[in-house]
This record gives C-alpha cells, structure tokens and sequence, in this order.
C-alpha cells in the first residue's frame, strides 16, 4: 500500500495534480463567463432570473437563447464530458508508473487542447480548429487509456 508522503513525492502524480488543477480551474471559469454573457446581453433561461429587469411582458423579452451565450454553454457542457473521463483515466494512469515525460506530455496536450477549444469555441476560430482541439484531448484520453489496459490492469 502506498503512504500519502509516498505519493506526494512521486513526480507524476504531482504532474497529473498540477495540471487537473489548471484544467479544473479552467473549467470553473466557464461557469462565470456563462453568468457575464448572461448579464450583459440581457438573455436568461428561467423567469425568476429576469424579475429584476420587469414583471410580466416586459420581463418575457429577456427569455431568449443568445448565440454568444449557447457558445459558452455548450463549451462548458463540452468540458465536463471530455474532462470527467480524463480525471479519471488520468488518476489511474498517473499511478501505474509510467514514464515521466511520457506522462507530462499526455496531461499538456490534454491541458493545451481543453485550452485551445474552449478558444476556438469562444471566438470561434474556423473549423477544423475546435474539431482538432478535442480529437487531439480525445485522443491523449484514449492512450493513456490504452496503456493502462495493455501493461496494468487485469481484464
């Protein structure tokens, strides 16, 4: 069994910790940003968040769906699919012994292309810009899902 000293000094996990805080920082700001769009375009989803702004019919007009806001939205709906499984499977992995380098390029790739798609979606830059971004943190997923299935786990 291995002590919690033991593994605050094992350098990967201490990669994988450092790069899901920046990754699970990066997705709380979504959240706000959510709220900001919200706000300053005057567009909101339920009628008790518009009652500030009228009772009624006047307060109806600020019930509609923004473009700029569904950006975030769904940027951020695209974040928690694609980083839950990464958590995950990057725990698991970040215990198995892997390689250092290894290990830290698959968690900056990973960090680099949420990064690089949450920017894409929020601009938007042209596709295939967002659609690269997330094969690429798809694809970190899925080899490190891969190795751990192939040298460490018992199937």
């Amino acid at each position: 069994m291995v002590d919690l000293t033991q593994l605050m000094e094992d350098e990967v996990f201490m990669a994988f910790a450092s790069y899901t805080t920046i990754i699970l920082s990066k997705m709380m700001f979504m959240s706000p940003a959510t709220a900001f769009y919200r706000l300053t375009r005057k567009v909101f989803a339920n009628p008790e968040d518009c009652a500030s702004f009228g009772k009624g019919e006047n307060a109806k007009k600020y019930l509609r769906v923004d473009d700029r806001v569904e950006r975030v939205r769904r940027a951020h709906l695209n974040d928690l699919e694609n980083i839950v499984p990464f958590l995950g499977i990057g725990l698991l992995y970040s215990l198995s012994g892997p390689d250092l380098s290894t290990a830290v390029l698959h968690f900056r790739l990973f960090v680099g292309a949420r990064i690089y798609h949450t920017i894409s979606y929020l601009l938007p830059l042209p596709q295939p810009n967002r659609a690269l971004a997330f094969f690429v943190g798809y694809g970190v997923t899925l080899s490190m899902a891969y190795r751990l299935l192939k040298t460490r786990l018992y199937l």
